[in-house]
């Protein structure tokens, strides 16, 4: 595992350590390593928007109806979601 050295300003710090006092995480490290993964996983979910917005865009003008395009919406958001 590589190591980082990080400077904070002293109110972040004691905000990392009251984390890891506060029984959550076992150390500054686990606190820190928790925001990264969910920085990742938000990061990923953003991404994964972005690429559904530009499918919808780049499809095109639909010729079905407001309600049958919501419908399949919803199937497909409900199939993606089990997988």
């Amino acid at each position: 595992m590589a190591t980082i050295h990080l400077s904070l300003p002293e109110p972040m710090t004691e905000w990392v350590r009251s984390q890891a006092r506060s029984g959550r995480y076992e150390s500054a490290d686990d606190y820190l390593h928790a925001l990264i993964r969910r920085d990742q996983e938000r990061s990923a979910a953003i991404s994964e928007i972005q690429a559904l917005a530009t499918e919808g865009l780049e499809s095109g003008i639909s010729d079905e109806p407001f309600g049958e395009t919501i419908a399949k919406a919803r199937r497909t958001a409900l199939e993606r979601s089990k997988a």
